[in-house]
């Protein structure tokens, strides 16, 4: 680690301590990044049956060569190979993803996450009914994290206003244990949720419905984990397609703005403060959203360091400039693969989420 990096973890530590009174140094902690990234649009270049991907096809609308493909896998791993870095060189343990076709992207992505950048990655992918074909999915460091059980996928049940059927991504759930810096397996189960709920097409209000109706699934799930799991630390994290004062973020699932207001088994929303100070994960016609979130569950954040479990530390947005467009009309917004139809080989509309746990050692 950088000394100028050493120097800001440790005076952020002296904050979260501020916050958690507790007499240990910085050297006597462990740092973990869990990360959310929507990848915009990684297809490969071949036909998948039942999907409507002809758009991505060499001779779809994008012209989607296996030069672009290539290109985009390259553009995805360099981008997910630097998350968590501020804090840990060996960058996130965990990085839940949106908009990839199936699990071969993954495997893609993981091999070049290997060969160029040394960052080890499996992939978890579960295939859902979305009309194009694309899945969330989870990617995790071995040397960082072991899941135990099998990933499991639920789907949407919904209708939008004029009746039609709600084909939507899988709430997929992965649960596991970090590793210690030994690789040995922390006993502090975590629980996590890779969400892409229903876009706003057709407008905000008449789409509301839909994502109303994907929070109330995933409520369901994470409350059926506290039945079992009373003090469950549970991570939910996606591209919502909602803002976190949203009904479906706010109301239903219930993820308060400060961490005062979250009660016994309530939810924490990582991301609200920093779209209060105008910083976001997309921008849509001049404005910013903040649909990349992470939330966490209250035993999460209320966990003591001192009993050497897992405790939430702090929230990053990832905007950093080689992100970013550097001139321009759209200056300083996420730099986009395909604008306007037209390559621009940028990296994706979103930007990158992340928070970061702590464990004493």
């Amino acid at each position: 680690m950088k000394l100028s990096n050493f120097r800001f973890v440790v005076v952020a530590l002296l904050a979260f301590w501020a916050c958690h009174p507790i007499s240990l140094r910085a050297e006597e902690m462990i740092v973990r990044c869990v990360a959310f990234y929507n990848l915009e649009n990684v297809f490969d270049t071949i036909h998948d049956e039942g999907k409507n991907d002809y758009e991505y096809l060499p001779d779809g609308g994008m012209k989607w060569t296996k030069f672009k493909y290539e290109q985009k896998i390259q553009n995805m791993a360099y981008a997910i190979a630097q998350l968590g870095t501020d804090e840990d060189p060996r960058g996130a343990a965990c990085v839940g993803v949106s908009e990839v076709e199936n699990i071969g992207c993954l495997h893609d992505l993981c091999k070049e996450l290997k060969e160029k950048h040394n960052r080890n990655y499996v992939p978890i992918l579960l295939e859902g009914p979305d009309r194009r074909g694309i899945d969330v999915g989870f990617l995790y460091n071995p040397d960082m994290f072991k899941p135990v059980g099998q990933p499991k996928g639920y789907e949407l049940k919904a209708h939008y206003a004029d009746g039609g059927v709600v084909r939507s991504r899988l709430q997929l759930w992965v649960s596991g244990y970090m590793l210690d810096d030994n690789r040995k397996i922390v006993m502090d189960k975590l629980h996590f949720s890779v969400n892409h709920w229903p876009s706003r097409s057709g407008g905000e209000e008449s789409s509301r419905a839909t994502r109303d109706t994907a929070a109330m699934l995933c409520k369901q799930v994470a409350d059926s984990i506290y039945m079992r799991e009373p003090r469950a630390k549970i991570i939910i994290m996606g591209d919502l397609n909602d803002d976190p004062f949203n009904n479906s973020c706010a109301v239903i699932l219930g993820a308060k703005k400060t961490r005062e207001e979250v009660p016994a088994q309530g939810f924490f929303n990582t991301m609200w403060q920093k779209l209060d100070r105008g910083i976001g994960s997309l921008a849509y016609q001049g404005s910013w959203n903040l649909f990349d979130q992470i939330i966490i569950s209250e035993p999460l954040m209320n966990a003591k360091v001192e009993d050497r479990k897992w405790v939430y530390w702090k929230s990053q947005i990832f905007n950093k400039p080689f992100l970013t467009v550097q001139e321009g009309k759209d200056k300083g917004t996420p730099f986009r693969t395909v604008k306007s139809g037209v390559w621009q080989n940028g990296y994706g509309d979103h930007y990158p989420t992340m928070i970061y746990l702590l464990k004493r050692k």
